[in-house]
């Protein structure tokens, strides 16, 4: 008779490991073996067993299998989804101590990926608000739900389709939320309407790996003005089920000022390329800050956290130490918010995107608030920012930068470099590129000071605000009053 030699199994346990530190994305650092551990889903001063399910050279991946001590900066998380939709991955950690990890993170990177030295790090400012905070959800449908290991050893059988978020690192998998506590009424209550017609109903709920069914996406954006924009995405146009779907909205829910819909059938639920059709109300709503208004359309970016968007912009205008007279480029300016902020400030103001359709809105926005002192351009930034436009509107005193997380392409930073503007404000939503941009900017500048910002409490992203200041200004500095 042939014997089977046992298979080993793929990953291997290691018990008892004291976690240190916290790490990039969350994640927390523990040590074996003079290897680094990185560890997901605990908290520095936890001791655990953990299945290691990543193995490098320098280092190991692992996930905790069992508790044997629990870390004193633990509290009790408030989400009944917590720790499977991914969503709030530092809900089991005091905001203190988030804070703390936010701001050491931003330190971490300036000072060694960016080797800066000499600056001011100047305290983290906290969100008044750290939970409903958010303006814009973004919610999937399925046909096959999420379970969690309790449920299926419950052997019951559960409803299999679902309205919420991706499991993490799971495409086809999706949780079904119950209560979400990121985005303010009526936010829950509209996203559950939906889930109870369509059940009621029988729509189809998309299937993620065949790309079949009916119903596909649901976005909800709230605005501090009161006007509230819902899109509902489905995988084909049926309107004998789609439109009794958004007359049902209209009557439940007539607080609903913007509602729209979109037929996408593609592999991904992108919709910038695709038309919106506007079914209900005015095709946009408004944003305001300080007596200014700005138009969010469904294609629109805006800062998710209003409350503390404000405050990263007040930031972000005393940073460039205005006076009235100077020049300003805001690249990377989005739909124009930061432009049209501190334009009243300023002289002129030159804003430069990629996104031709942001650009129109920048525009807009420039409109409605009768500022008549902005320029808006969309295009590459490194095949924008030529001596063509320079020449057009004048070398910039101020530059504002606010890229995606990638960072700046290294052609703008070696314009920037040509450019010699008296002063640059770094604006990132990533400290490790703004730390490998501020490195390559120390060339000619100076980081003055650095400010992290907590625009979303319960994760472990920062946003962070640096300015620079040429070493041989070309006219002198304002000083700060």
């Amino acid at each position: 008779m042939r014997k089977f030699k046992k298979k080993k199994h793929k990953f291997e346990n290691i018990a008892q490991l004291r976690v240190e530190e916290m790490a990039a994305e969350g994640k927390c650092i523990a040590r074996h073996e003079n290897l680094v551990v990185f560890i997901s889903d605990v908290a520095p001063g936890d001791v655990v067993d953990v299945r290691v399910t990543k193995k490098r050279k320098n280092y190991l991946e692992a996930v905790p299998v069992h508790f044997h001590e629990r870390s004193e900066l633990r509290v009790q998380p408030f989400c009944e989804h917590f720790g499977v939709c991914g969503g709030c991955k530092w809900q089991h950690i005091s905001y203190e101590t988030q804070l703390f990890y936010k701001q050491k993170q931003v330190n971490d990177n300036i000072e060694r990926i960016g080797k800066i030295k000499g600056h001011q790090m100047l305290p983290i400012l906290p969100s008044d608000r750290i939970s409903y905070y958010r303006n814009k959800l973004e919610f999937t449908f399925s046909d096959n739900a999420w379970l969690t290991k309790e449920q299926i050893d419950t052997g019951a059988e559960f409803e299999r389709r679902a309205l919420g978020f991706h499991v993490p690192l799971r495409f086809d998998k999706i949780v079904d939320i119950k209560h979400c506590y990121l985005q303010p009424s009526p936010s829950n209550e509209i996203r559950l309407a939906v889930r109870d017609y369509a059940l009621a109903n029988d729509l189809a709920f998309i299937n993620l790996v065949k790309q079949e069914g009916f119903l596909r996406n649901l976005i909800i954006r709230t605005a501090n003005t009161g006007d509230l924009m819902v899109i509902l995405q489905v995988y084909q146009e049926n309107r004998e089920q789609l439109l009794p779907l958004l007359d049902h909205l209209v009557q439940q829910f007539p607080q609903i000022t913007s509602l729209h819909y979109v037929v996408n059938n593609k592999g991904n639920e992108t919709f910038h390329d695709l038309e919106v059709v506007c079914y209900h109300g005015e095709p946009y709503i408004h944003e305001q800050m300080e007596g200014l208004r700005f138009r969010v359309g469904p294609k629109s970016f805006y800062q998710t956290n209003s409350e503390q968007a404000y405050n990263l912009y007040k930031l972000t205008r005393e940073f460039a130490l205005l006076k009235g007279t100077e020049t300003v480029y805001d690249l990377y300016t989005g739909a124009g918010t930061i432009a049209n902020f501190v334009a009243r400030s300023a002289a002129q103001v030159v804003g430069v995107e990629y996104v031709a359709s942001a650009i129109e809105d920048a525009k807009v926005n420039s409109q409605i608030n009768d500022i008549t002192n902005t320029h808006f351009y969309a295009g590459d930034m490194k095949d924008v920012l030529t001596d063509e436009l320079f020449a057009r509107h004048g070398r910039p005193e101020v530059i504002i930068t606010d890229p995606p997380r990638a960072g700046m392409h290294p052609d703008v930073v070696t314009k920037l470099l040509e450019v010699k503007a008296d002063r640059i404000v770094y604006v990132s939503c990533n400290p490790a590129t703004q730390a490998r941009d501020l490195e390559a900017l120390s060339e000619l500048y100076d980081v003055v000071k650095i400010q992290p910002v907590d625009m979303f409490p319960q994760t472990y992203h920062v946003e962070s605000v640096a300015l620079l200041t040429l070493r041989e200004p070309s006219i002198p500095l304002p000083t700060e009053e």
